[in-house]
């Protein structure tokens, strides 16, 4: 049974209910690791000698008992020294605070004013080094220095190896381990699953002398990580104990499989849920086109007392920005505000990503400025916003920006900036950009990078230096650059080019329904109807079925989903008196409606009603009628614009008097005072 028992269209948003539910926002970080278990005590086992190490690692130096488990147990041993136990436990706990701000600097200093040390001291300073990457030089030269090393010591020790990814030296030091305790053995083989090791991993579960839940759960999680759902079902019905970490990886490799409904009923059937197991569902919905179920699931979540995480919100806000849901990410805002985690960086980067994909540029701005500590996610989320806004020239600036703050930019930043020459007409700029990647920052051009150059140079009208870019990939094209040329042929009228992307593309995706649209489409605009007809033919026959084109608008929290011709909304009469009040004072101010993007072969008054019926239009009448006058309106489609309805929409906002704002497949259309943002270049 599914969790979401109700779906609706034009659903409602409501957030303050959930809102009221929370009296006091307590957000605690806290770190997550199947490294950590209980260590009872253990009597000896009279298990088999490990006489080899998992196949891939090379040979130990000497044999270890597999008996050779102990419990961590204290020191039973009481320093003698004149100074207090009190002082000590005092400075121990400042170490531990200072590791977990990662001010590892002031962690070292307090060790290092200490006159006596015992060794949670400095266990306790090792675990800082541990947990920080690059730092297992440091961590090394520390442990060696210990007087009394105990089990803790060394499994410390191996936690850092692996987090240092240094597989082959982990698994000599866990040899060398004198005694092993659950940990121990549960550090390694959670070492290796996290490093896709996973026949090594197996090796060493298989031999360990007695298994916990933290063990069974690393190996579920290991093959879930690993894409190899069968082996995390079959260890997951095996394991006599499941603790909730391994119920959380069955339900991760479900939604990852795209398995939902496997998800839900384990989700069910869970007899304990942590943060992590709901934030493992909301993601996954998100993540499978499913960000109505997963925003529902979120205020669920909350509303039974659930305290949302980075996690938690990095994923709504992106079922936030897949709905175009602007109000309920504001609500989110006006929340995270009175948290500790809006001082979260990769927090405000999550909003500022969902303004600009809602198309509130202004907030997303404002957001930016007021971001203490920016990393390259958050200038990448700007420059993307920009881009797709169609402000290239502004987009160039933050990215010289970056340059001039001496923060190295990453694969993305390129592709955000290509991406906003691309919108902006910049080819000259663009190709400066692509070029500059490898030579100076070392960046190899990936398909998204190649993508934007074609889309650059054929929306250009520079048709065969895309092809010839696209001939001179270092790899084999994907489908994506083979759609993106036949809309750029499409533009310049260019049917030749058109068929040759359209059938590398069908042959590279036979149930491509984009290929055989953007051809048909093509054909369409030359008047060759027959050549239509034998295309809708033949995706009859390939059983291809056309996504159909929608609009929505999000009025006072409720999402309003229109489709071209809709018959069965509650407003249609009022709708449609609506666009025939327009329609006339349009034509009266010069409008001629674009009859090749009524893409039917039937008379003219046919056509006028069938594009004045797209879903566009329908939208933003509904907007103008159930909105205050000037109020702005933003419409979201799940395709690209018409060209009828881009040039609609500027005589629109004269007429309306409103600033109207359209987000489809590829960009923000900002129209204003019989003006659009892109200059007509799209």
């Amino acid at each position: 049974m599914s969790l979401i028992t109700k779906k609706t269209t034009g659903n409602q948003l409501p957030f303050n209910r959930f809102l009221s539910q929370i009296k006091i926002l307590k957000l605690y970080y806290k770190n997550y690791s199947t490294l950590h278990s209980e260590n009872p005590n253990l009597n000896d086992f009279s298990n088999p000698l490990l006489t080899k190490p998992p196949h891939s690692l090379g040979e130990p130096h000497f044999v270890v008992p597999a008996h050779n488990m102990i419990s961590t147990q204290p020191s039973s041993r009481r320093s003698q020294s004149p100074y207090s136990h009190d002082d000590i436990v005092s400075s121990n706990k400042m170490i531990t605070n200072y590791i977990r701000m990662v001010d590892l600097e002031s962690a070292r200093e307090v060790f290092e004013n200490m006159a006596v040390k015992t060794t949670v001291t400095w266990n306790s300073m090792l675990a800082g080094y541990s947990k920080k990457p690059g730092k297992l030089k440091e961590a090394r030269e520390l442990f060696d220095k210990i007087p009394d090393s105990d089990v803790v010591s060394y499994n410390t020790m191996l936690s850092c190896y692996i987090n240092n990814s240094d597989i082959k030296t982990a698994w000599n030091f866990f040899q060398k381990i004198p005694v092993k305790d659950f940990a121990s053995w549960n550090t390694m083989i959670s070492g290796l699953s996290r490093n896709g090791q996973m026949n090594e991993a197996l090796e060493l579960f298989s031999i360990m002398p007695e298994k916990n839940s933290v063990s069974w759960s690393a190996m579920i999680s290991g093959y879930v990580e690993a894409n190899d759902l069968d082996s995390a079902v079959h260890f997951f019905n095996k394991a006599p104990v499941k603790s909730v970490v391994a119920w959380t990886a069955m339900i991760t490799g479900y939604m990852k499989s795209r398995k939902i409904e496997l998800a839900e009923n384990l989700f069910q059937k869970m007899p304990v849920r942590n943060l992590v197991s709901w934030n493992s569902m909301i993601s996954g919905y998100v993540e499978c086109g499913r960000s109505e179920d997963g925003v529902k699931l979120f205020k669920r979540m909350v509303g039974l007392g659930m305290i949302p995480n980075e996690r938690s919100l990095t994923s709504v806000l992106l079922g936030c920005s897949n709905l175009s849901a602007l109000g309920l990410g504001k609500q989110i805002h006006q929340f995270v505000c009175k948290s500790p985690l809006y001082f979260d960086t990769s927090v405000l980067t999550s909003f500022l990503s969902m303004y600009c994909k809602c198309g509130d540029l202004g907030n997303a701005q404002k957001l930016f400025h007021e971001i203490r500590r920016k990393d390259i996610v958050t200038w990448n989320a700007m420059i993307s916003g920009y881009a797709q806004h169609g402000f290239g020239e502004r987009a160039i600036r933050f990215f010289d920006e970056i340059n001039n703050q001496r923060i190295r930019p990453d694969w993305i930043t390129f592709v955000a900036v290509l991406s906003a020459c691309n919108h902006a007409g910049l080819v000259d700029l663009g190709i400066k950009h692509f070029e500059s990647m490898k030579r100076d920052y070392g960046i190899e051009a990936m398909p998204d990078h190649y993508t934007c150059m074609v889309d650059l140079l054929g929306r250009a009208g520079f048709l065969q230096k895309a092809v010839d870019l696209i001939n001179g990939m270092p790899y084999k094209p994907h489908p994506a650059i083979f759609g993106t040329l036949l809309g750029a042929c499409r533009i310049h009228k260019n049917l030749e080019l058109a068929e040759f992307a359209a059938q590398k593309l069908l042959d590279l995706d036979p149930n491509s329904a984009a290929g055989y649209v953007q051809l048909a489409n093509v054909y369409a605009d030359m008047k060759k109807w027959d050549q239509v007809a034998r295309v809708r033919q033949l995706m009859k026959e390939h059983k291809v079925v056309k996504t159909p084109g929608y609009s929505w608008i999000e009025v006072k929290n409720v999402v309003h989903e229109f489709r071209s011709g809709d018959r069965i909304h509650s407003e249609l009469d009022l709708i449609h008196a609506k666009l025939y009040e327009l329609e006339k004072k349009m034509k009266l101010a010069g409008y001629v409606p674009h009859l090749e993007f009524a893409l039917h072969d039937v008379v003219v008054e046919q056509k006028e009603m069938i594009l004045l019926r797209h879903s566009e239009k329908l939208a933003v009448a509904f907007g103008l009628i159930n909105t205050a006058k000037r109020d702005e309106i933003r419409i979201f489609k799940n395709i690209r614009i018409c060209g009828d309805c881009h040039n609609a929409m500027k005589y629109i906002s004269v007429i309306e008097e409103r600033e109207i704002f359209v987000r489809d497949t590829v960009r923000f259309h900002h129209f204003r005072n019989g003006t659009c943002s892109c200059g007509d270049y799209w």
